[in-house]
């Protein structure tokens, strides 16, 4: 059979899980206060939840001193009873379960460039997997490993393959209160959510034909839940950031239709010594100073900014290297979003303090739409 036919009935069984009304999610365990995580069996896969997310973004240091931003990142959707259904009439090596969608970016800094890749598949012919427990996930020639104390990274495509092996300098930092990151207004919306903040390590880089060693500085996050959203939320903007200091950043906020932020927008900043501190709606304030159109989508994306923390002393203004980060998911999630790297300087306590980050937009291009 034409990989290519499989892969188009693939997609329309996610079409199809992406069309069901949101209440069947309550057959899918609810993300609630209490959960007491476990490491490293939360690593792994979580098929009692709807929704699943492996999360990996990082910057890389060739030999020659080269910059360049990447991301990977490995998603899980369970199937529903129709799709199931329609799953069984094709084949047993047709059941689905869970889908699998992963994405593969890299940006090059200094080249001034931007590539993505995407991938959608279901188990049945072994082609994608998340295991329970032992933190393994890959999607064809893309994969994520924890191998005791070292997490391996690998992503191979045509022209550009990344293979890297990182350790953790901290422990993971749990988002939200008491067990959960609340997304909404409501019980369930939410997700557990973790991460680890500050990964380093090296490996090596492959672009068309060219290979060096690169040195990685990485940020995982990790979240699992079944019904997040509420139909007046249009999008979400995502800061993780890294600062020289030793400090961490996380931030999101969830974007309403009205143009106001839901306050239940929330984020986590992480100290040096791995302490960290859940930061409410009012403890922090994003401006944003630029903007960007994409001559693709035609989306118009918030493109610097400024953050502005109070109790931390800490204002800092974030910037991209190049603007055009965009992700057009058209051939697996069906998600238009921006997502890159940018430079980060200012102060924190009162002292000049700079990094490295990750932003991620959903919603300026197009509503969020659930389908992930």
């Amino acid at each position: 059979m034409n990989r290519e036919f499989l892969k188009a009935i693939c997609l329309a069984l996610f079409c199809l899980l992406c069309a069901m009304p949101q209440g069947r999610a309550a057959e899918y365990r609810q993300a609630l206060p209490g959960y007491k995580y476990s490491f490293p069996y939360d690593h792994g896969s979580h098929d009692d939840f709807k929704t699943e997310w492996w999360y990996f973004t990082g910057h890389l240091t060739g030999e020659s001193r080269s910059r360049y931003g990447f991301e990977l990142t490995f998603f899980r959707t369970a199937s529903a009873d129709p799709a199931e259904e329609a799953a069984k009439k094709i084949g047993r090596a047709w059941t689905t379960r869970n889908l699998y969608l992963a994405h593969f970016a890299l940006t090059d800094i200094d080249g001034g460039s931007f590539r993505y890749f995407e991938k959608l598949n279901r188990p049945g012919l072994g082609l994608a997997s998340a295991e329970k427990g032992d933190g393994y996930v890959f999607n064809e020639r893309w994969s994520m490993e924890f191998l005791g104390d070292t997490l391996v990274l690998r992503a191979d495509e045509k022209d550009i393959s990344l293979h890297l092996a990182l350790r953790s300098k901290k422990a993971p930092v749990i988002h939200g209160v008491n067990g959960i990151s609340q997304k909404a207004e409501g019980e369930g919306r939410a997700s557990h959510y973790y991460s680890l903040t500050r990964l380093t390590g090296s490996g090596r880089l492959s672009v068309k034909g060219k290979s060096e060693m690169v040195q990685a500085v990485a940020w995982m996050d990790h979240e699992f839940g079944s019904n997040q959203l509420q139909e007046d939320q249009v999008g979400w903007d995502w800061f993780s950031i890294q600062l020289d200091s030793g400090k961490e950043l996380m931030l999101y906020v969830m974007r309403r239709k009205d143009g106001t932020i839901d306050r239940h927008s929330s984020g986590t900043i992480v100290f040096a010594d791995g302490r960290s501190r859940h930061l409410q709606r009012g403890d922090f304030r994003i401006e944003a100073t630029d903007y960007w159109q994409s001559p693709i989508s035609r989306g118009k994306y918030p493109i610097a900014w400024r953050i502005d923390i109070p109790s931390q002393k800490l204002k800092l203004t974030v910037v991209p290297p190049l603007k055009g980060q965009e992700l057009v998911t058209g051939k697996s999630t069906g998600v238009t979003y921006w997502e890159g790297c940018v430079d980060v300087e200012g102060t924190v306590d009162g002292a000049p303090d700079r990094g490295r980050g990750y932003v991620e937009m959903t919603g300026y291009a197009e509503r969020f739409k659930k389908k992930i």
